[in-house]
């Protein structure tokens, strides 16, 4: 789905997903570059202090679903700053 979904798309589910939930009193820039890191950082638990050997097996099994869960968390928070801060992400990705 990756090659069929635009990030604008992205966006705009992440808008309805947060809005249906009225989250957005909670949707401060500040609080959402706060939740980035907090979610980034709950999928870097699931990695801490594991060999390769684990995380090829994690990735084989029903930790994959945790690391999927945890990466959407990211993106989820990444695009509803995006969309509520008017930042085009694809335009900021070219200029890095």
């Amino acid at each position: 789905m990756d090659k069929e979904t635009r990030v604008e798309e992205l966006k705009n589910m992440t808008k309805k997903f947060m809005d249906d939930r009225d989250w957005r009193k909670f949707h401060t820039p500040k609080d959402l570059a706060i939740t980035i890191t907090t979610e980034a950082a709950e999928l870097l638990e699931i990695f801490r202090f594991k060999s390769e050997h684990e995380i090829e097996e994690l990735f084989e099994s029903d930790g994959r679903e945790k690391v999927e869960d945890e990466l959407a968390d990211v993106l989820m928070n990444i695009c509803r700053f995006a969309e509520i801060s008017n930042i085009d992400l694809t335009s900021a990705l070219k200029n890095k």
